[in-house]
């Protein structure tokens, strides 16, 4: 075990770790956010770079998602088996390959291989929140948790304008060399900063669930992620939509009866958790429109009326204000959270998600205007993912934590990624051609904004069935009459 080496260390390192155990987890979670980011502005050159068609480049985005989305929760169990820092690093160093592959190599084939490999990245948050959950005294852990789930936007925003610049006056592949290199120090940082947690649930690993969950989230994702290309109504999508349905079902009934199961379905049936995983799901969904749309309403060209005609930089440096608030606003998360619980940190940040696309649909021709939209958006997302993670360490044990935020981090994906093909269907059934080519109107782009604005809201009220903290409120007022008697005590005697 690591905790009696470390017991022996001098008290001034050990201090200087602990110190360091929260930036070096949120850098980790920045660097995941950022490694998924990169590679979109590479998307439009990618054909011409490595000699492939547009559809195939793509799967460079959708075999990191798919993944991501059966990885998450599959690591997130293990860490909870085997230790949460060690498959921490296993997800850093996995990411960090996928770069240095990706560095080596222009073969398409080799580079999706890559991208899928660097998808196990998307653990690492979920184990983080885990190991903080473990780690850090009560008081310190809702600002830090906070923080954590900050890191995706963070990233996200700092990612794409620093790839776009890196492409602009560099070699492609050094971009993924700079990825690489921060990636092995990601994972050197963890191994000298990080503490093992010493909470575990031991027992067997699910090998047959994680299977079976591997292959019915792969037919779903890939349904929806691909049903705009092949057409939703294609006997590919429909066979990945019923082969999503009969796996699913079978690995359900085999998560019941297995005596150690992947994920605790009857922990996930109860009210407190389930719930949060639905509210995860949509606003997975809302958050991922601001993103997907703005990107692509900024570039449009000047002729549409609406467009700015912005580079893939410019439109990088537009998102950008959004990470720095979700920085900002972490700690305003925490701190509501610990005054009016997290259940209602999450329903106020749905509520504004859906005000910043009320002010998208107002304007969405002034530059300004539009940074200001995505801005109020950004600060209802930091809300929301700050409390998502929060209401899942309420409501499971300690021993559950990596495998319980791994599956709400799935539900995020998959909002995701419902997002973006729906977000693509309405753009496709709304377009007009400008100079012979087809572009979304200005009135699809509204539409998005609205069908996302009302998710959001779905979320905000999602979040307020979620069951109260009523054990909490009672905690506090067990105590607070603890003290009264006590100072009763004090002043008879």
């Amino acid at each position: 075990m690591e905790q009696p080496a470390l017991m022996a260390e001098p008290s001034g390192r050990r201090t200087l770790r602990a110190r360091l155990t929260v930036p070096v987890l949120a850098f980790g979670g920045t660097l995941m956010a950022v490694m998924q980011t990169v590679v979109v502005p590479l998307l439009p050159d990618l054909p011409r770079l490595t000699g492939a068609s547009a559809g195939t480049v793509s799967w460079m985005v959708t075999a990191t998602l798919l993944a991501g989305a059966v990885l998450t929760p599959v690591l997130g169990r293990a860490g909870d088996m085997y230790g949460k820092k060690r498959v921490l690093m296993l997800a850093l160093a996995l990411m960090t390959a996928g770069s240095v592959i990706c560095a080596l190599s222009s073969d398409i084939g080799v580079l999706i291989a890559a991208r899928a490999l660097s998808g196990a990245a998307s653990a690492v948050v979920p184990l983080s929140i885990s190991i903080l959950r473990d780690e850090l005294p009560p008081e310190r852990r809702g600002g830090a948790v906070a923080l954590m789930s900050s890191t995706v936007g963070i990233g996200a925003a700092l990612g794409l304008p620093a790839a776009a610049l890196v492409i602009q006056y560099a070699n492609w592949h050094v971009m993924f060399w700079v990825t690489a290199v921060l990636g092995a120090l990601g994972v050197s940082m963890v191994w000298w900063t990080v503490r093992e947690s010493p909470v575990r649930e031991p027992g067997r690993f699910d090998v047959l669930g994680a299977l079976g969950l591997a292959a019915g989230l792969i037919c779903l994702l890939l349904g929806v992620s691909q049903g705009g290309q092949w057409g939703w109504g294609s006997p590919r999508i429909l066979a990945l939509f019923a082969g999503a349905v009969v796996v699913l079902a079978l690995w359900w009934w085999q998560q019941l009866r297995a005596e150690r199961p992947l994920v605790d379905l009857r922990l996930v049936s109860r009210p407190k958790v389930g719930l949060s995983h639905v509210a995860a799901l949509f606003t997975g969904f809302a958050f991922y429109a601001n993103s997907l749309v703005t990107a692509q309403l900024v570039q449009a060209p000047k002729a549409t009326g609406y467009g700015l005609g912005l580079s893939i930089v410019g439109t990088g440096l537009v998102l950008l204000p959004g990470g720095f608030i979700m920085l900002l606003f972490s700690p305003v998360s925490a701190r509501i959270s610990a005054s009016r619980g997290p259940r209602i940190t999450l329903a106020l940040g749905a509520l504004i998600i859906a005000c910043g696309y009320a002010v998208r649909i107002a304007d969405s021709r002034d530059l300004w205007m539009i940074m200001v939209g995505a801005a109020v958006v950004g600060t209802g997302t930091t809300l929301a993912y700050s409390a998502l993670p929060t209401l899942i360490l309420h409501a499971v044990p300690a021993s559950q934590t990596a495998s319980a935020n791994g599956v709400n981090v799935l539900m995020r994906t998959i909002g995701q990624a419902t997002s973006s093909a729906a977000v693509a269907a309405v753009l496709v059934h709304h377009t007009s051609l400008v100079g012979a080519v087809p572009v979304p109107t200005l009135h699809g782009y509204l539409m998005a904004f609205t069908m996302a604005g009302a998710v959001a809201l779905a979320a905000s009220a999602t979040a307020l069935t979620i069951p109260g903290e009523a054990g909490r409120r009672g905690t506090r007022r067990a105590r607070s009459r603890t003290r009264g008697a006590r100072d009763e005590a004090l002043e008879g005697a």
